[in-house]
């Protein structure tokens, strides 16, 4: 299904040569674009979920993640 937005003729200009540019066509150009601007939000709540952790929590996590990295692997099994 399509549907059609309006836009001014600078704007879809400017799209269709960005488009152009990277070998796509409009629809696929305007998904990038939201795909982009999506990650741009979810980022931008991790970097406002770690800014909001506590000092304890964010000590916490970085022990947890040294002993983990630090972890042999090895088959539970042998």
């Amino acid at each position: 299904m399509t549907t059609t937005i309006k836009v001014s003729d600078e704007l879809r200009d400017r799209l269709k040569v960005q488009a152009a540019h990277h070998g796509l066509t409009l629809g696929a150009h305007l998904a990038r674009l939201a795909d982009a601007e999506d990650r741009r939000e979810r980022l931008q709540s991790l970097k406002t979920a770690v800014a909001a952790t506590s000092p304890a929590d964010a000590a916490s996590h970085a022990a947890e993640s040294t002993e983990w990295e630090r972890a042999e692997l090895t088959d539970a099994t042998s």
